[in-house]
């Protein structure tokens, strides 16, 4: 089995391709997919530089990769849910059990799976677990965004704004965001109304009276942000954790989001994402033999929408 790993942290040069990985072991509530396509996250660079060494060790070898779409193999004793040749979308990540997704194979909890969307190919259905859950998170769970709303999204260009826009467009709500110069126009067919060029325009400056952002930057854009809510408006965080005085000052409310991935969240997106016939946008896709210049692709060009491993 073909399996992308690094025996110690460090720059894409860690990374080596095991072209006989030994097929992961199926126990008691997990199951076994052959994995088709596996999405690529900020967080796999992030692991694989050993960002993420105080939250958790990895045990080298270790697979890299948490997003993927497949089809089962296996199911494991006391699994109910699932059976063979199903096809299903979710999460391996060795930090919550799984067996890591950049592979030809891999083993996860049943809880962190569900039925791939319908209307997605496994490509693109490999790139929604992550930026997907997040979107729902905070628009749906955390701000219960409604229709003539109006919401703020920073980063409307990356990941989780690319599927954040739409998500409320289909809501009702209307929505602002802000890109760089050379994303404008694929923002607006997101559904952005509204477009600020952060390079060259005051967000604060423009927006006011807003009942929601949704931010993907954090620092100094966090901090600005506060001037745009309305007064008992809301506002949630992937990167910061509630500032206390700018919430009384501008008497709002902000929490930080964790974004969990389950088997309950991720089927309500996907029965949600094929009734609206929401598109995920997948820019740039790389093999598994590829994975670590996916990888630094991820991290230093900063794509529109998603980058995915085709297996």
């Amino acid at each position: 089995m073909k399996s992308v790993q690094i025996k110690k942290y460090g720059s894409s040069k860690a990374i080596e391709i095991n072209q006989s990985a030994p097929e992961p072991i199926v126990s008691v509530g997990k199951v076994l997919v052959i994995v088709k396509a596996a999405g690529v996250n900020p967080i796999d660079w992030k692991i694989r530089e050993g960002y993420m060494q105080q939250k958790f060790q990895l045990q080298f070898p270790s697979t890299l990769g948490m997003d993927f779409s497949g089809v089962i193999k296996q199911v494991g004793e006391g699994v109910s849910a699932f059976k063979q040749g199903e096809e299903v979308y979710g999460q391996a990540s060795v930090v919550t059990g799984g067996s890591g997704a950049f592979a030809e194979m891999a083993v996860t909890k049943a809880d962190s799976i569900a039925d791939k969307p319908r209307n997605l190919s496994h490509t693109e259905a490999a790139a929604l677990p992550l930026v997907g859950i997040s979107a729902w998170q905070a628009l749906i769970e955390n701000i219960g965004l409604s229709k003539d709303q109006k919401i703020l999204i920073h980063g409307g260009a990356g990941g989780i704004g690319s599927i954040a826009i739409p998500f409320a467009k289909h809501l009702g709500a209307d929505v602002a965001t802000t890109v760089s110069t050379n994303d404008k126009q694929f923002v607006r067919e997101l559904g952005a109304s509204q477009v600020i060029d952060y390079k060259t325009q005051n967000f604060e400056d423009i927006l006011n009276d807003y009942d929601a952002i949704f931010d993907t930057i954090g620092g100094e854009t966090y901090r600005r942000s506060f001037k745009v809510l309305k007064k008992g408006g809301i506002m949630v965080s992937m990167l910061e954790q509630p500032n206390s005085e700018l919430m009384s000052q501008y008497e709002v409310n902000a929490i930080f989001q964790f974004t969990q991935v389950n088997r309950d969240r991720l089927t309500k997106l996907a029965q949600w994402v094929d009734q609206n016939n929401i598109q995920v946008n997948v820019e740039k896709t790389f093999s598994l033999d590829e994975a670590a210049n996916a990888l630094d692709y991820l991290k230093d060009i900063h794509p529109r929408g998603k980058v995915v491993l085709t297996v």
